[in-house]
């Protein structure tokens, strides 16, 4: 039996846990974080412009631990796919860069929102923090489409893609 190339290779999946062939739970879970994430942004903002400061500061708050319960999630399938990424690859010193950036927007994450809980209202450092974790979010999530849409991991061949155009 021969042995499947590194890159047929990471377009499968290692586990059900990561999802079925061609659908992977990885791209489905960030959603979470990034949404969560993006959206205690915006209630930032309202509590810096509006007139309830306090209900869009706590609300800030509960979306950035939304998010990293979320990102938790999409860190243990995402190491799953990392894991079927042979090493020396470019792809997978992408992959690495990719992780430990997240790994970085994470601890972020956690600090602000330590300084929010310890805020009774809006935390300006908390709010740094926040912003830039996303700077950071926003170049692991260009490295993370490098991944999935230049180098093709977790998605379907070709010859699966190519059936779904010929009738």
């Amino acid at each position: 039996m021969e042995t499947p190339s590194a890159h047929a290779a990471s377009k499968r999946p290692r586990s059900i846990l990561a999802g079925p062939y061609g659908h992977p739970f990885h791209a489905i879970l960030v959603t979470i974080p990034i949404g969560a994430w993006v959206a205690a942004f915006v209630f930032d903002l309202m509590a810096l412009l509006g007139n309830d400061p306090h209900s869009f500061a706590q609300g800030a708050r509960w979306l950035i631990g939304i998010g990293l319960v979320g990102a938790l999630l999409a860190a243990v399938v995402g190491l799953i796919d990392y894991s079927t990424l042979a090493s020396g690859t470019r792809a997978n010193r992408i992959a690495s860069i990719h992780l430990v950036l997240n790994l970085i927007v994470m601890a972020l994450m956690v600090l602000s929102l330590v300084m929010r809980v310890r805020s009774d209202g809006f935390s300006t450092s908390g709010f740094v923090l926040s912003l830039v974790a996303l700077a950071a979010l926003g170049l692991s999530g260009f490295l993370g489409g490098e991944l999935a849409y230049r180098f093709g991991i977790r998605v379907a061949d070709e010859q699966t893609q190519r059936d779904a155009f010929e009738g």
